[in-house]
């Protein structure tokens, strides 16, 4: 699929990656469509990303109101007349210890991570396989595969996007293609010391950390080559396998 004049919905697209994403395929041409919470920067994005010369609309949004969302997807596809790559981005980032995490806390982390993705994953679909052709890309992470100390309810969320991937790429192909992506120390939490920075860095095999363009490059791929689905790739500096 050509990345230029698509249409890309990106859920969690103000600020952190989802804001480097809607950046970097909006400099490739492409019209973009992302939702954010209240208490972000959306407007702010929104005029960065038409500065570059495209189409954008930002929506507050609360992906777990799945009526909300909904009539997101549809005001999307209405306004842009189609959407052809959906970024499910949107994940809240809750460290807590295994025997410390609430209730509340294990929803969110699934509501927003795994929960909204697969129904705005759902919601894009007929419109997708209407128009003959689809992408959707989901962001995992590296702690499907490893051990992160206070994540586990994080880890288990993000599992099931992995599991969405495999599921939604089998039943909706051959029309529409579904992969993810898996980060690894690409863009540090903005609270991280100078040795927890250090040590993410000395954990990759290339002793280096990665930019959010790293990402972005890749989910740039996996718009453009037609024969990519169903699996998940690692933008980790060969993290996962430097233990």
């Amino acid at each position: 699929m050509e990345i230029k004049n698509s249409v890309v919905l990106i859920t969690g697209g103000a600020i952190r990656l989802g804001r480097a994403h809607g950046l970097y395929l909006a400099q490739r041409g492409a019209h973009i469509a992302f939702s954010y919470l209240p208490h972000e920067p959306g407007p702010e994005t929104q005029r960065e990303i038409e500065a570059l010369g495209v189409r954008c609309i930002a929506t507050a949004l609360d992906v777990r109101n799945l009526d909300a969302m909904r009539r997101w997807v549809a005001q999307t596809a209405e306004a842009f007349g189609r959407i052809d790559v959906l970024i499910n981005n949107a994940s809240p980032w809750l460290m807590r210890p295994f025997l410390e995490v609430t209730e509340a806390e294990y929803d969110l982390c699934n509501d927003v991570t795994c929960k909204a993705a697969f129904f705005c994953t759902q919601a894009v679909a007929p419109f997708m396989l209407k128009q003959g052709r689809g992408v959707v890309i989901n962001v995992a992470d590296l702690s499907v595969y490893e051990v992160w100390p206070t994540l586990g309810h994080h880890a288990i969320a993000k599992a099931g996007v992995v599991q969405l991937t495999r599921y939604a790429a089998r039943e909706l192909g051959p029309t529409i293609r579904v992969n993810a992506v898996a980060p690894g120390p690409v863009l540090l939490p903005p609270d991280f010391t100078p040795e927890q920075i250090e040590e993410a860095r000395a954990r990759t095999l290339v002793k280096r950390l990665g930019q959010p363009e790293d990402v972005s490059r890749v989910i740039a791929m996996l718009i453009e080559h037609d024969y990519l689905t169903g699996h998940v790739y690692f933008i980790d500096g060969g993290q996962l396998f430097s233990h």
